[in-house]
């Protein structure tokens, strides 16, 4: 008879694995586990690219086998995913059974403040920083948000007669009609921003030795301009440093095709008919590959996570804060609190823990604008002159090279896209 019951819980809930797919299939996005592979990969009723720029067919769901526990870190990406509603299914249906209570986690901070991280970035046992950044890190250098009512994108592109604003970053309309894109980025092109003191902290904790990997959701490249290794940053809403043909898939560099939108011409491939179409990431496109494969291998390594000038409210970026360690500290540098999840979703299993700024036991925030927050941990930790030192040798350098043209008409806006879970319609800031 136990036997029995133990096959029929089993037997309800695969079919609960197999409902929620086939309607969570149907959503804008699907989070796919694969069996066989440790990768994520993201699949769309729109066309799908990796890296980003090539589109393809929707890889379909195999619905003959259940939903695979979580094997691998990535699976720790998450927020309102197929297991998350598996679980709370079966535990209304009674056929949860919770796990073993975990081993309380330790606290490495002496005291739960800024100078407590302080203390710790100073300390042999921190060696591997990673930072997370959003829009918030480049207002300062000019960069204006999609929404203001006067300068925001989306209220300047009424002039280029599209069925709704976000169609001009759609995949499929770009193919069909590529010129309203490339009339567009005639203003959006990089090269008319020098970096802020943020992007400059960032660079620092490079050079002190401490920083793993540098995560950005913005498209504007300040961080390459600000002599951030490539190697040390991941883009996971692309760039346009690079961009590829659709078709042959070859590679230009920024300023070939710079040149040929600046003569308002739309850019053709040399070895195909394909176009050629800058590596930021439209909707129906996934993240670029470089952002899946390093974040299987960095965020376990993590002994501090600095989140700096993000909301983390767009998905997958915003679970990255739950794929450190659990005792690895984390501090939150933005004008206001982020990262805060619902109690109640918490309490449901239906959202990563998230940041825990009343009564945890190893997040801070530093309230207030970026630079400033950079610049009050950096004399905390003993490196003001170091910063300001290096933000004035390069800014120096760049007014010498010429690299900074005169800000174009409306400036290169930082895209925040919501690639996954159930509300993907349109970019947030």
């Amino acid at each position: 008879m136990r036997i029995i019951c133990q096959m029929s819980k089993r037997l309800w809930l695969w079919h609960i694995d197999k409902y929620i797919c086939s309607k969570w299939q149907n959503r804008t996005k699907v989070l796919i586990w694969s069996r066989n592979s440790a990768n994520l990969r993201y699949s769309s009723n729109m066309s799908a690219n990796s890296p980003p720029g090539k589109s393809e067919n929707v890889e379909p769901i195999d619905e003959s086998v259940p939903p695979n526990p979580i094997e691998n870190l990535g699976a720790r990406i998450r927020d309102l995913d197929v297991d998350s509603i598996r679980r709370y299914l079966a535990q209304k249906l009674g056929f949860y059974e919770p796990p073993e209570a975990a081993t309380p986690v330790e606290q490495v901070l002496e005291e739960v403040s800024l100078e407590g991280i302080v203390k710790w970035i100073k300390s042999e046992k921190c060696k591997n920083i990673i930072t997370l950044s959003g829009a918030g890190i480049s207002t300062a250098a000019g960069i204006p948000d999609f929404r203001s009512p006067e300068t925001g994108l989306y209220h300047n592109l009424q002039k280029y007669n599209l069925p709704e604003p976000q169609a001009i970053f759609e995949i499929n309309f770009f193919r069909q009609n590529p010129k309203p894109f490339f009339t567009l980025a005639k203003e959006l092109y990089p090269g008319s921003f020098k970096p802020t003191v943020s992007h400059y902290f960032i660079r620092l904790l490079h050079e002190k030795g401490l920083l793993l990997r540098h995560y950005t959701q913005n498209i504007d490249t300040l961080e390459r301009v600000a002599g951030i290794p490539e190697d040390k940053i991941v883009e996971a809403h692309g760039t346009f440093y690079t961009s590829h043909c659709l078709e042959c898939r070859k590679e230009y560099p920024l300023e070939f095709v710079k040149e040929i939108i600046f003569a308002d011409q739309i850019p053709i491939c040399t070895e195909c008919p394909g176009i050629i179409k800058p590596d930021i990431v439209f909707f129906g496109e996934s993240l670029p590959e470089r952002f899946q494969r390093c974040l299987q291998e960095d965020f376990q390594q993590c002994d501090m996570l600095i989140v700096m000038g993000s909301s983390l409210e767009v998905q997958p970026f915003a679970s990255l804060i739950d794929m450190v360690p659990e005792w690895c500290p984390r501090l939150l540098i933005n004008r206001e609190r982020a990262g805060v999840r619902s109690p109640l979703l918490r309490m449901w299993g239906l959202a990563g823990a998230g940041l825990q700024l009343d009564g945890g036991l190893r997040d801070v925030a530093r309230l207030g604008d970026c630079d400033d927050g950079c610049r009050d941990l950096a004399q905390r930790l003993g490196w003001a002159e170091d910063l300001e030192a290096l933000v004035a040798r390069e800014h120096d350098r760049l007014d010498r090279e010429g690299r900074i043209t005169t800000p174009p008409q409306a400036a290169i806006p930082n895209i925040e896209v919501e690639l996954a879970g159930p509300s993907a319609a349109e970019p947030k800031l």
